[in-house]
């Protein structure tokens, strides 16, 4: 591939590196940077949008940005352009997390890519209540394959003794990490109620918190100045569709890969009209977290939960300037 992209491709790549902003992350802390170079757009982790008391090893942050990268991998396979990615290309870099690089032209895939691609759009954690309808064997199969597809491995949360698990240990994490003034002083400076901000969770993407909640499997409270503009009453029922999502192993790269596996996945879910609210709080707790692996049977590491349904649409959250995270081109 010539240094010098055509047009249309280099068009592409930089359109790409705009949709990756759409992806979900911890607390909507948005901690990538993209750089198109010759032939080629990195991911760079931006180190300055580290959680340091929820995500003290840096997991969080990682599969914050393997989402990133899968957006910018589909919406470049929708704009019909060959790549190969490669993680962690530069052991002498760490925040190097990835590189894409152009190959050329190619229609392989495009008609699906292009679907996904679009669902992102769409695609917002929703934190109302769902629907009590059950969600159809065959989405869980499409779900299970798009993780295989990335690397990672999606386990549905199936019978009773398993679902019981998932809340206790859901509970008992929450319960932990709202005791610590730390962690509450985290989540205070990562929510807003100012239209104006482009970052952190905003009031109109949080439930209210009155003690109305009804939940088993406890939703983060992000309703942290008593702002919260959806219906405080979210029913997170242990008896609803959920799926834990992990990976082989607990490293960088696995993050990385779970990551592009939780966003592949949302994006077919919300193609297919289903919603998702990600729970992490258990794998967030060292304890509850092995506990969690240990009761379900896990043959390798939990990474977060997916709650799956059907619900009104919530709002979008804001997106920063893409001045300050696409540099180069």
């Amino acid at each position: 591939m010539s240094s010098t992209l055509a047009p249309d491709i280099a068009l592409a790549v930089r359109r790409a590196a705009e949709r990756a902003t759409l992806a979900p992350s911890i607390h909507n802390t948005q901690p990538w940077k993209f750089v198109i170079g010759a032939g080629r757009l990195d991911l760079v982790a931006d180190a300055a949008r580290h959680l340091a008391v929820i995500d003290p090893t840096g997991r969080q942050r990682a599969i914050s940005c393997g989402a990133a990268l899968f957006g910018a991998r589909v919406a470049l396979a929708a704009a019909g352009v060959e790549v190969v990615t490669q993680l962690l290309p530069d052991p002498g870099n760490p925040d190097l997390l990835a590189t894409v690089t152009i190959i050329g032209p190619s229609t392989e895939g495009a008609e699906h890519a292009a679907r996904l691609d679009a669902a992102a759009d769409s695609r917002h954690s929703n934190r109302r209540q769902f629907l009590p309808e059950a969600v159809p064997a065959a989405v869980i199969d499409l779900l299970r394959e798009a993780a295989a597809v990335e690397g990672a491995w999606l386990q549905p949360v199936t019978t009773l003794d398993d679902r019981i698990a998932v809340a206790t240990y859901s509970q008992h994490a929450d319960s932990l990490q709202n005791a610590d003034g730390a962690y509450r002083a985290e989540l205070r400076a990562w929510t807003t109620a100012d239209p104006d901000r482009l970052d952190g969770v905003p009031a109109s993407a949080v439930p209210q918190v009155n003690g109305g909640a009804h939940d088993d499997v406890p939703i983060r409270d992000f309703d942290t100045a008593s702002a919260g503009e959806l219906p405080e009453e979210t029913r997170s029922s242990l008896y609803q569709t959920m799926l834990v999502l992990g990976t082989g192993g607990d490293q960088l790269r696995d993050w990385l890969i779970a990551g592009q596996a939780l966003a592949r996945i949302l994006l077919e879910l919300t193609s297919a009209g289903f919603a998702a609210s990600i729970f992490s709080q258990f794998a967030e707790v060292p304890g509850p977290r092995q506990g969690l692996r240990h009761d379900l049977r896990l043959s390798g590491q939990p990474h977060l939960m997916l709650r799956v349904g059907r619900a009104d649409a919530t709002p979008a959250t804001p997106r920063r300037r893409l001045a300050d995270v696409i540099s180069g081109g």
